[in-house]
């Protein structure tokens, strides 16, 4: 094959091959048991017709079209292997020329992967962390807990207070008249949670369980309601109960309780104390990979990304949410449903930071061919072995899925991130 690049832009050209006269044969042979399959002529059983008849009543040039779609996929792909391009979308073909016993000359409009001038993307100096857990984080961390093992305890005469719970019936109105969603019965409420139209919470303070208010409150502005935004509304509350948090003592039966690995209070924050390490140390790595990465991609010069490389990224990463919902059982329809948003919606979420994403990998497979990294046979059988792991397949799905060429695509990412993560300076 002769395959010819010619660049017109900075990321555009066009890629002119041709396709010899074997190929034309094999393709016309394959077009023409295609289409006689359904093709009736006189004398002839349907399907029957030989090539002769057909050349002679139809012309060989009506089997070029068909022929042309069995042969351009292949065709093209070792166009684009010859010429040593990166296409990044679907080509605009034109054919050049077809004639009879002639070659078949293509011409395909690409846009082609962006050139990457690499900048310093190793011993990059990256804002120092703090990796210090104190005892007032472990104090926290305790208090958290002691929270989360509270319990709820009617207080029989007792006036509430922000931070206790009210059990309550209430009925809305506006202007006098009962509207949707503005009545509930023995409905649980935090006082001080915020969670109520501003004003509700704080007008059941200081009353006790029995007692009936009328709380009167206006709704804001920008209610998301339209037709309650901005009125008056008043709530007719019963309180059935005032609950409050009742905090276990911190002793050591109250870390025995919390964690069977352990007899004392002592050990309990001992053990709190290097679970928070080892948070603090895996944010604070975290953060030295973002910024790094970061870096090296501020580094480098990138000119005009294609459109195309962006709207990929964005529907690939709408493909990967919405698998991800799918596999807890979210199809998309129903997660639209339950969001109140649409398709559109979810991707402007993600084209927000799509250039960021595309030109970070870029940048990472830039070092990857600066640096040559391969990966070895051993490391796409421990990739196969964690993703089966992490998806919960075997690892023959992993391998029916994915080509080793993706797989070490993959690992070679990883490897320069962590070949820039490792050389940074914290500073």
């Amino acid at each position: 094959m002769s395959a010819k690049w010619e660049k017109q832009g900075t990321n555009d050209g066009e890629l002119t091959f041709e396709i010899d006269l074997d190929k034309i044969n094999q393709g016309l042979n394959q077009a023409f048991e295609r289409v006689r399959k359904n093709l009736t002529v006189p004398g002839f059983r349907k399907g029957k017709v030989t090539r002769t008849i057909f050349n002679k009543m139809y012309g060989e040039s009506a089997l070029y079209e068909d022929a042309l779609n069995i042969l351009l996929p292949d065709a093209y792909e070792a166009a684009v292997k010859e010429a040593g391009i990166d296409p990044v979308d679907q080509p605009q073909i034109d054919i050049q020329k077809m004639e009879s016993n002639e070659p078949w000359v293509v011409v395909a409009k690409v846009t082609v992967k962006p050139e990457v001038k690499l900048g310093e993307y190793k011993g990059l100096t990256v804002p120092k962390q703090d990796r210090t857990v104190t005892d007032e984080d472990v104090e926290k961390a305790l208090e958290t807990r002691q929270q989360q093992q509270a319990e709820l305890v009617v207080q029989d005469d007792a006036a509430a207070e922000n931070g206790d719970t009210v059990v309550i019936d209430y009925v809305g109105t506006v202007d006098g008249k009962e509207f949707d969603g503005g009545s509930a019965k023995n409905y649980s409420l935090e006082l001080g949670s915020g969670s109520f139209i501003p004003g509700f919470e704080d007008q059941l303070v200081g009353h006790k369980s029995g007692d009936e208010v009328t709380v009167k409150v206006t709704f804001p502005e920008d209610y998301q309601a339209s037709d309650l935004a901005g009125k008056e509304a008043e709530f007719q509350t019963t309180l059935h109960e005032v609950k409050r948090k009742e905090l276990p003592a911190l002793d050591d039966d109250f870390a025995k309780d919390l964690d069977e690995g352990v007899d004392t209070l002592d050990e309990l924050k001992a053990k709190l104390k290097e679970d928070l390490q080892k948070q603090k140390d895996t944010a604070a790595e975290d953060a030295v990979q973002d910024a790094a990465i970061r870096a090296a991609v501020d580094n480098a010069e990138i000119k005009d990304l294609p459109e195309a490389m962006i709207d990929q990224e964005v529907h690939n990463q709408m493909d990967q949410y919405l698998g991800n919902m799918q596999r807890q059982g979210i199809s998309p329809q129903m997660y639209y449903q339950l969001t109140g948003t649409s398709e559109d919606d979810l991707h402007k979420q993600f084209e927000s930071d799509a250039d960021t994403r595309v030109k970070t990998n870029l940048v990472l497979e830039a070092i990857v061919d600066a640096e040559k990294i391969v990966p070895t046979e051993d490391q796409v059988q421990q990739e196969v072995k964690d993703l089966a792991g992490e998806y919960n397949m075997d690892e023959a799905a992993v391998r029916q899925a994915l080509t080793d060429d993706m797989l070490k695509h993959d690992i070679a990412v990883k490897e320069a991130i962590k070949l820039v993560t490792d050389s940074a300076k914290e500073a």
